[in-house]
Formats: structure tokens, sequence, C-alpha cells
């Protein structure tokens, strides 16, 4: 027996159970038709039409017949509608939950309301951890990374690098704590991690006889932070990758440089301070000294040191390309003959195919009244974060541009040179999958002089067996990377706020949520 009942604000479905119909007993499972009473329940559904659906069931109590049974009555249950104690239909419990794994507290009220289910933030948080994780299977592929969990505080994620389904995670990131949980799970052969310490010897300590992998992105990414300390230490090489100016150039400008004077604050400021540390370093001074007394930092004092000219120490980022630059000869050429109207300029310029502003004419011409040359585009050095990507990028993928510039900085700086030998010697063994070098190429690394891979040699040396494990098989940490990519966008829904409880929920069942939601087939329509 169903009656519905429409308004403006909600749906109300009325039913009744059918009498004499055996329900099983929710204690012993037997099946009993003896009815004791019945009570009605109120339960709340998914929407219907765009409307809240209320759903009021007349359900039975019944005698259990089983003697034995703890349960002297209980109410029956219908299928697929309600559950004990509870007031929310399966399927609206079910999207109560879903929205709460994706969107959390905040975020998950707010979608509900949407769909016309009115639930506070703390009931969605509660309704998410009363949902079971689920069973927890020992992978035979264990991948280990940390992440950065709050301000210094650092964390653990495990991941099934098979099913590529996280495991759990925790905070910290010490070896006892992964040791026992490799003890407490015993079956992993193969564990991929990166170079720390702690790691490799929680896997020790919990699974002896497992295969340890050290990370490929981790190690050419450490190969890449020395090449970057050595350019660092190197800086005064880095002006030599761009194009030389010629003599006559060169001269022009340096005239040019003299004669100008300091017509802004920031270059009055950098003449006075120039002025000032030439003064009192050429009096024998050390540059510690002369920073206590101008109240400076000392790298200040040693830029202001090396420079020949205060023109040198003001910041001038270099001019970006435009569309002006193919017609800078041109506006050489007019101005030498005579006509200074940016207005004319612009004008004979849009005749030749220019399409830019006329301010930006204006601009162009601004130094020639000055008896300055034309701003054209200077090549500026590179960084040392640019120099050891131009070294560490494959030298098939590099464009024009650096290998333009790469062979005149190799050829000015031999340390630059002796790490881009060896990174291409060890760029080769990652793409081979060959390992038959790697003593000779840590030989190599240890005898360079070079602090930093002399460091790297060294810690590459006592993890040997782990990084030709890293360089020969298919195993490695991709699938942690992209977990605790994950791992962080959790994190910034809830505002950073999640605690590690609350975050391995969400970071577990949104996997296997999305796990679920792809596997089901689509319907295309017709």
């Amino acid at each position: 027996m169903v009656s519905v009942e429409v308004s403006d604000a909600v749906v109300v479905v009325r039913a009744r159970t059918r009498s004499g119909v055996p329900a099983g007993c929710t204690g012993c499972g037997q099946l009993s038709g003896w009815c004791h009473s019945r009570y009605t329940r109120r339960l709340s559904d998914v929407t219907l039409a765009g409307k809240p659906l209320r759903i009021i069931l007349s359900v039975r109590r019944l005698y259990c017949e089983n003697i034995a049974c703890s349960k002297a009555t209980f109410a029956e249950q219908v299928p697929g509608l309600t559950v004990r104690y509870q007031r929310r239909t399966p399927a609206l419990q079910r999207l109560v939950e879903d929205v709460g794994v994706v969107l959390a507290g905040r975020g998950g009220s707010r979608m509900l309301r949407i769909l016309k289910i009115r639930l506070s933030r703390v009931a969605v948080l509660s309704q998410l951890m009363r949902v079971p994780l689920p069973p927890l299977v020992t992978p035979q592929v264990l991948g280990v990374d940390d992440f950065a969990l709050y301000g210094d505080t650092y964390g653990t994620l495990l991941v099934d690098a098979t099913t590529r389904l996280p495991l759990t995670l925790w905070e910290g990131r010490d070896a006892e704590r992964l040791g026992r949980w490799l003890r407490e799970h015993p079956g992993v052969e193969v564990a991929c991690r990166d170079g720390s310490l702690a790691y490799r010897q929680g896997i020790t300590a919990g699974a002896p006889d497992a295969v340890q992998v050290s990370d490929r992105f981790h190690l050419w990414q450490g190969l890449s932070r020395r090449v970057q300390d050595i350019a660092s230490a190197h800086r005064g090489c880095l002006p030599a990758a761009p194009p030389p100016i010629g003599d006559a150039g060169s001269a022009r400008v340096e005239e040019t440089v003299e004669n100008t004077t300091a017509d802004t604050r920031a270059e009055r400021h950098a003449r006075r301070l120039f002025e000032a540390v030439q003064t009192l370093t050429r009096s024998g001074r050390s540059h510690s000294s002369v920073a206590r007394e101008l109240g400076l930092n000392r790298r200040t004092v040693s830029k202001y040191a090396r420079a020949h000219t205060w023109q040198e120490v003001v910041r001038r980022p270099p001019r970006k390309p435009s569309t002006l630059d193919f017609y800078l000869d041109y506006l050489q050429q007019r101005w030498d003959e005579g006509q200074h109207s940016a207005k004319i300029l612009h004008e004979e310029l849009q005749t030749k195919g220019y399409l830019g502003h006329y301010q930006r004419v204006k601009m162009a011409v601004a130094p020639l009244r000055k008896g300055l040359p034309i701003d054209e585009p200077r090549e500026r050095p590179p960084s040392p974060r640019e120099a050891a990507r131009w070294i560490t990028t494959h030298p098939h993928r590099r464009g024009p541009h650096i290998n333009d510039r790469l062979p005149r900085l190799l050829d000015h700086c031999p340390e630059l040179r002796t790490a881009h030998d060896l990174v291409r010697r060890f760029a080769d063994m990652l793409d081979n999958r060959d390992a038959t070098s790697l003593p000779e190429w840590l030989e190599d690394l240890a005898n360079t002089g070079l602090a930093p891979l002399t460091g790297l040699a060294r810690a590459l040396r006592e993890d040997r067996d782990a990084v030709a494990q890293g360089i020969t098989t298919p195993y490695n940490s991709g699938v942690n990377e992209g977990r605790i990519t994950d791992v962080k966008l959790q994190k910034r829904l809830m505002a950073g706020r999640a605690g590690v409880r609350l975050l391995r929920h969400r970071v577990v069942l949104i996997a296997h949520l999305r796990r679920r939601y792809a596997d089901r087939p689509t319907i295309s329509p017709r």
C-alpha cells in the first residue's frame, strides 16, 4: 500500500509493509510471521524531481519464535530501503558518504545543500569517519615516500605499486615505524624508496629479504641539485653563455655608460653604495667589516666590490623581445635622417605591417632624444638553475637557444664541463638500464674535486645495490609522487586543518572511490 503527496517543498511517500509475510529475525535469522505491533519509520531519500523525498513507512514488530534467541521481538527490515538505526535510505547514505569522501566537511555540506539535503559539516565528517577502510592486502611491490604534512613536519605514505592504490599514511618518517609496519604485514618482495637513510634502515629491519630500489627520479633529482650547486659556486662563469658583443658596440656602450648620470632614485642609491663600498675596500678593509659598518649583507658588499662601475649593480632586467624589434633598424635610420616625430614614425611603421601601439614606438625612440643608443634586447646570463637545466636536459630536447649558448659556457668553465660529462654518462646508464659502469662512474664522481659531487658519490656508494636496482629494474616511485600530489590536494580542500586520521581516511577512500566509478561501463546515448 503506497500513497504519494506532492507539495511545493517536499515529496512525501506513505507506505506500509504487507501483513502475513514472514520476516527474518535480526538476531538469529529465523523467519517469523507472528506480529507483535506496528510502528512508523520516517526515512530521508535522494531527491525526486529536485525536491526532498520523505518516506513514512509503517513496519511490523514481530515475535521471534526461536526460544534460544536472545531477542523476544524484532523489527522487520525492507531490503534496499531500511537499515537498522538509520534514518536515511542506503542510496542517500552512499551519496552522503561519497560526497564526504570527495569534498570533506564544509564543501560536502554545501554540495549536499545544492542537492536539497541539509546536513552540517560535522555530520558529514562523522558519516565519513564511519566508513570502514577497505581491507589491507600486503603488496608485493611497495612504494615508500615522504610528504610535507605541515610546516617542518613530514609524513610517510605507503602505496601498492602494482594496484597504484594508497595503503596508509602516518606522521613522521622514522625507521622504527616503517619497520614495525613491515613486520606486521609480511610478504613485501620489492620496496621502492628515495635515498633516505631512515627508510633504508626501516626496510632492512622490517623486511630484510625485500629488494630495495632507489628511485630513478630521486637519483636524477639529487644529481641535478649538485649540478646547480656547482653552477652557483662558479657564478662568475655564467656571463660567458650569452653571445659576445662586438668591439665597436662594446666601446659605444661603455662610453655611453660612463657618461650616463644617475637619474632615478634606485640609480642614485646604487651609486652612493658603490662609492662607499669601493672606498672602504680599497683601504684594505674586509668585506665583513665593511658590511658591519654600512649595515649591509656581506653578499651585497661582495657584489658592489666586484663591480667595475655602479651601473653593473643596478637592477636592470633585460627587455623582453617585442614585435617592434624587427623595425628597430628602420627607426634608427629614420632618426638619423631627421624624422624625430614618434607619431609619424608610428604611421610609417604601420604601413610596413607593424600592429603595435603608438606608445611602444614613443618609448623606443626616447633614448635617442637623450643621445643614447636605441634600447635593443639584451641577452642576460643564465641563472645557476637555468645552467643546471641546460646541462641535465637531453641533447635532442635542447632548443637552438641552448645549443648556441651551452658550448660557450662549458668551454669557459672546466668544472661545469666535468659535471656535464658525468651527467650524460649517468643519463646513458638510465636510458640503457645498464649499471655495469656504475662503479667506474662513482669513482670518477669522487675524483672530480668538486665538493657537491664528492658528497653525492659518498652517499651513492653506501646505497650502491639499491642504486643499481633503480637503474636496471622497471620499478620506481612514480606512483608515490602522484599520490602525494593527491594528498596535497586533499589538504588544501580542508584548508590544511585535517588531522592525520581524517587525512588518511580520505586519501585511501577517495582512491578506491575513483577506481570504483572508473570501472563502471559508460552508457552512450542512442
